[in-house]
């Protein structure tokens, strides 16, 4: 009787066994999954790098233009003389005298603008800029000297204005500051006496020329122009402060600690209003002594620039492996249904053509926007597959079935990418139906026969 448990038998039937068990091809499928994980992370590590070359690019444009503007005050200074007595042990006392300083703010501030937006371009980035013009008016009234214990102590003569602008750099005319009948003189400073902007502040001073003759009643109002970009910033000094500004821009983004009181936003244009009272601001109408910090109490608008590509193209990578693995389970399920032997390197290239989609995104997206990108991509990406199917799935219902399952898988994706709120709902309930349909779909699989 012939042996038929050779050495050579044996072998034949172990590797009959390795091309056809299921669970052999299952953790082949899943080994691969695990591999292609690597390429996905790359593909993230992309997208974060060009996000980053973008604001590199965009800070770069804006620094040689102007920075975001922060608008402080204006803000009356008013130096006075303190004596202070020294005593030492065995020795006549000795009087020292400083120069120490009182800060005033307005009773009604009021600032009206214009913002005036522009877009520049370096290679395929671009950045927002504008030039602005504002009507700053404000009042002041008789202020309590005798709270302040400076009564009988200012120095008049040296009395002074102070308005911080953020960067000097863009203004872009002399500024004209009228108070009274009078024109004042404007010069740049680094010493305000008060941060609003973290460390340092900066923006402008001229003297008041009171000649011990101060009078607070008299009008202010000032008409300045200068350069800036990003955004445009306001500190609420005044007891009661408005703010309205406009612009002919569709995408501005309001923030800081005040949202406007009203605010019209067109496609082409936008107006807000603001209206601030010293109640919603962490410090007082007037102080003594320097450093006092006026952050924190911003607000303003944002000129924004729909660059959303690498946001959603970063989301998108994320349902990389659900794309893969459900277009593998799709392929997998055809082998179990219609006999037909896939090889692993049939799954590596399709795998790898899934990947190569989402460097395709990123790069199109850059020049013709994330929806055109999606829909170029997913077609490419799409048509790639279903011909290539086409070798070796030889019914063409089945390479007609595969396209249109790529075609729900890239569409599922793409409207969970565009809802905000109800993303996770979408996707939670998208997710739950695929589930369902392959329970449906293998509930008469004999997952335990020996072969495909």
């Amino acid at each position: 009787m012939e042996n038929t448990n050779t050495p050579m038998n044996l072998l034949d039937r172990f590797n009959r066994w390795i091309q056809e068990s299921v669970t052999i091809k299952l953790l082949s499928i899943g080994f691969l999954l695990l591999i292609l994980m690597i390429p996905l992370s790359w593909i993230d590590n992309l997208i974060f790098e060009r996000q980053s070359r973008s604001g590199e690019v965009i800070t770069e444009i804006t620094s040689k233009w102007s920075g975001n503007q922060s608008v402080c005050g204006p803000v009356i200074v008013l130096p006075y003389r303190e004596v202070e007595v020294f005593k030492k042990p065995g020795q006549e006392p000795e009087m020292v005298e400083y120069i120490r300083k009182a800060y005033l703010l307005p009773e009604q501030l009021t600032v009206t603008g214009k913002v005036d937006p522009k877009v520049l371009h370096r290679g395929i980035y671009e950045a927002a800029v504008y030039e602005a013009a504002l009507n700053v008016k404000a009042s002041w009234i008789v202020p309590d000297l005798k709270a302040l214990n400076i009564e009988g102590k200012v120095i008049w003569n040296d009395a002074y204005l102070v308005l911080g602008i953020s960067d000097l750099r863009g203004i872009s005319e002399n500024p004209t500051i009228r108070y009274g009948e009078k024109d004042l003189i404007t010069e740049p400073s680094n010493e305000l006496g008060f941060n609003y902007q973290g460390t340092t502040s900066t923006g402008l001073i001229a003297r008041l020329n009171w000649n011990n003759e101060p009078d607070f009643n008299k009008p202010f109002s000032m008409q300045l122009k200068f350069k800036g970009s990003s955004g445009l910033d306001f500190i609420p000094v005044g007891k009661t402060t408005l703010v309205n500004l406009s612009g002919p821009w569709g995408n501005p983004s309001f923030n800081g600690e005040f949202l406007p009181d009203t605010r019209t936003i067109a496609e082409n244009e936008f107006t807000a209003e603001w209206r601030v009272l010293h109640f919603n601001r962490p410090f007082a109408q007037q102080w003594i002594d320097e450093n006092k910090n006026l952050a924190g109490s911003d607000f303003g608008v944002d000129l924004l620039i729909p660059v959303e590509q690498y946001q959603k193209s970063m989301r998108t990578s994320k349902y990389g492996v659900l794309i893969i693995l459900l277009t593998f389970v799709s392929l997998f399920l055809v082998e179990i249904s219609q006999k037909i032997k896939i090889h692993p390197f049939q799954y590596i290239l399709m795998g790898a053509a899934l990947i190569v989609y989402y460097t395709l995104l990123l790069s199109i997206s850059e020049q013709v926007g994330y929806n055109g990108s999606y829909l170029i991509s997913s077609m490419a990406t799409v048509v790639l597959l279903t011909l290539y199917s086409a070798s070796f799935l030889k019914p063409k219902k089945m390479v007609g079935l595969f396209s249109g399952l790529l075609v729900a898988f890239y569409g599922f994706i793409y409207v969970i990418i565009i809802q905000q709120d109800f993303s996770l709902l979408t996707g939670s309930i998208g997710l739950f139906i695929v589930i369902s349909a392959l329970m449906y779909l293998t509930r008469k699989i004999n997952w335990y026969r020996e072969a495909v």
